[in-house]
């Protein structure tokens, strides 16, 4: 299905095109890009308030600067739609998030216009910066670089360490402040009241607003007006604002702040600030989801609705007949709650993701003992030390492909003092739509490698409690439990919780010949191909080893005594993960079975629907059925009418 653009943006294959058009034709520009992207997003799914926020401000920053030769870098990159429908991708936008179409996020192979790829917070300042210092050093002292940030991603120290560097350097660097108040969920924490100061200030705005009205009598005087106006609007900052700027203490140029949504006004700015040298930071007021009213009404859920009729704005769900399962975020959510009420000391930590992690459903009960940090991963773990340090006990819950940014806290604040922090690890494996950036699929390498560190993984929601009471009874050492996107396999999930003796699998079925190793959910893909392995005539044993470490020691010699022939299954990368782990304990203790091992291969694999991705990586059903006739030296050969039975 294909959607028709409006007039104006249906001429406009790439941002030279935008720039032939008349200044006074941008307001119409932007109101076909946004329908454009209601239009599509609606059909499609996808990210969709962030980049109807920033569509004034998109159009605006293409029209005044030569990109793709100026250099534009988005912070996170989900607001960046209306960049990608501008820069010669409208025709293929309808494939967006699918597998093997665009990329959700700004991708340097996918464009040149994409200067810079993100998908994680806080990086735009920094990796511009690195760009704006590498232009003077190769001469190209007319080239523009400009960062786009919301005020979430400013809550990182990330953000702030380059902005540190910018100021002591004579870079040619804008920052554009996008402040919505909102990244997924609204934003916390000190820096949120800041600029709320600076915006909501009467007497600053007032005053800065007749500065302005008088600019163009100033003009009329002489050359040196812009250089007057900029002392007084400094003057104004320092007298109306009862504290120092933060963004001129350390020494950037501040504007602002102005409506970003204001196309005209944007672009006059614009313009001024690229004849003015240096560092420097444009502060746009914004609302995200604007022109689309529920999503302005309800910034959260509209994040990423999936489709929806962009008439009534029903969101389209799928129906079922029997009960569905619940996702794992919301086990965790519900049960974290049931624990913190029998023990107060319980506490529930994440950064800037508590309706993503389902933490939520206990900061409405309990507000103050379940806390979102901000977009801070690293803080976020160093607080969940002192915590556990004071004898509280947190559950650090921080998406899988987040907690790489905070390695360094894990081992340094928490494994070398033996803390019990209990992280709980979610989207582990693949993440789906949003690709490379976001699959978790390094967690149980970089978590197993650190000493003291316990690593689990449930294969179903009565796991996944018994895994978290377990964490709680158990204050011996730091744990991580790792669960992926999407459903779980048992709709009645709420059983009484019981402790599980660390490092102890279960056999879940004896077989002959070949057993089959898993960890975590994806062991369920086995046993719903009990069918499959009985019709080629093939009985594998199948052990949830439920720990990567410590390892199953008593069951894996059982395994390797009894069969020659062994798979593991992980949704996580093999290179030191699940399968090596397995490997490593039968050289250490001499045994020589043929093993294969399933999972995430050395490759950065893309964009998709979970189950896409995995039959890319050879780990799905068929995969799985596959790998298990191999080693029995069955040639499968399955009915057609069969196939149905692979699950896919």
């Amino acid at each position: 299905m294909l959607i028709k653009p409006g007039k104006l943006l249906a001429q406009i294959k790439d941002p030279n095109d935008l720039r032939k058009l008349d200044p006074q034709q941008m307001y119409e520009v932007c109101t076909e890009l946004r329908q454009f992207i209601i239009d599509h997003v609606s059909v499609f799914g996808g990210h969709f308030g962030a980049s109807l926020g920033v569509t004034e401000l998109t159009v605006a920053l293409h029209y005044v600067f030569n990109t793709p030769y100026d250099r534009l870098v988005w912070d996170v990159g989900h607001q960046a739609y209306g960049h990608k429908i501008l820069t010669g991708r409208r025709e293929e936008f309808h494939t967006n998030r699918q597998y093997g179409g665009l990329s959700g996020f700004p991708k340097r192979d996918e464009s040149e216009y994409d200067a810079f790829g993100v998908g994680h917070s806080s990086t735009s300042i920094g990796a511009a910066l690195g760009m704006a210092v590498a232009s003077q050093l190769k001469g190209e002292k007319d080239r523009q670089h400009i960062a786009v940030i919301g005020d979430g991603a400013m809550t990182a120290g990330m953000a702030f360490e380059a902005m540190n560097h910018a100021g002591v350097s004579d870079a040619n660097l804008l920052i554009v402040l996008n402040d919505n108040c909102m990244s997924i969920d609204p934003n916390v924490g000190a820096l949120k009241d800041y600029l709320t100061d600076i915006t909501t200030s009467p007497l600053y705005n007032k005053l800065r607003d007749e500065l302005w009205k008088g600019l163009g009598k100033l003009n009329a005087v002489g050359p040196q007006a812009r250089q007057i106006a900029g002392k007084l609007e400094n003057t104004l900052k320092s007298f109306v604002l009862s504290h120092s700027n933060l963004f001129e203490a350390l020494n950037l140029r501040y504007f602002g702040p102005v409506d970003g949504h204001d196309i005209n006004h944007l672009i006059s700015v614009m313009e001024d600030l690229k004849h003015i040298p240096g560092p420097k930071l444009l502060h746009c007021i914004t609302t995200k989801g604007k022109g689309f009213s529920l999503a302005e009404q309800d910034q959260t859920k509209w994040h990423a609705p999936g489709k929806f009729n962009k008439l009534t704005g029903e969101i389209k769900k799928k129906t079922f007949e029997k009960p569905q399962p619940p996702k794992y975020q919301q086990v965790f959510g519900h049960t974290i709650l049931e624990l913190a009420k029998q023990n107060d000391k319980i506490m529930g930590i994440t950064p800037a993701m508590p309706s993503g992690s389902s933490l939520n459903i206990m900061m409405k009960e309990m507000p103050e003992r379940a806390i979102d940090v901000g977009i801070a991963e690293q803080h976020a773990v160093t607080f969940s030390a002192g915590l556990a340090a004071e004898g509280m006990i947190p559950f650090c819950n921080i998406y899988s492909s987040f907690m790489q940014r905070a390695y360094d806290q894990v081992v340094h604040d928490v494994a070398i003092q033996n803390l019990p922090v209990i992280f709980c690890l979610d989207r582990a494996g693949f993440a789906g739509a949003d690709g490379a950036t976001h699959h978790g699929a390094y967690d149980i390498s970089y978590m197993r490698s650190i000493p003291n560190m316990v690593v689990a993984a449930p294969m179903d929601e009565w796991e996944l409690r018994h895994m978290m009471f377990t964490a709680v009874e158990n204050r011996n050492a730091p744990i991580t439990i790792r669960y992926p996107r999407g459903q779980g396999v048992k709709p009645e999930w709420r059983v009484p919780m019981q402790k599980i003796e660390i490092g102890k699998g279960r056999k879940i079925k004896d077989g002959e010949n070949i057993a089959v190793l898993t960890f975590g959910h994806i062991g369920n893909y086995v046993v719903q191909l009990e069918d499959r392995f009985q019709k080629v005539g093939v009985n594998p044993a199948h052990y949830d080893m439920r720990f990567a470490k410590p390892l199953d020691e008593e069951m894996l010699h059982e395994v390797f005594k009894k069969f020659d022939n062994v798979i593991t299954v992980e949704d996580g990368c093999l290179m030191g993960g699940f399968g090596s782990a397995v490997l490593e304990w039968m050289m250490d203790n001499g045994y020589q079975s043929k093993v294969v091992r399933l999972g995430i291969p050395d490759a950065l694999i893309e964009h998709g629907e979970q189950i896409e991705l995995q039959r890319e990586a050879g780990f799905d059903h068929d995969g799985i059925f596959n790998a298990v006739c191999k080693l029995a030296e069955i040639k499968v050969s399955e009915k057609k009418d069969d196939q149905a039975l692979s699950l896919n």
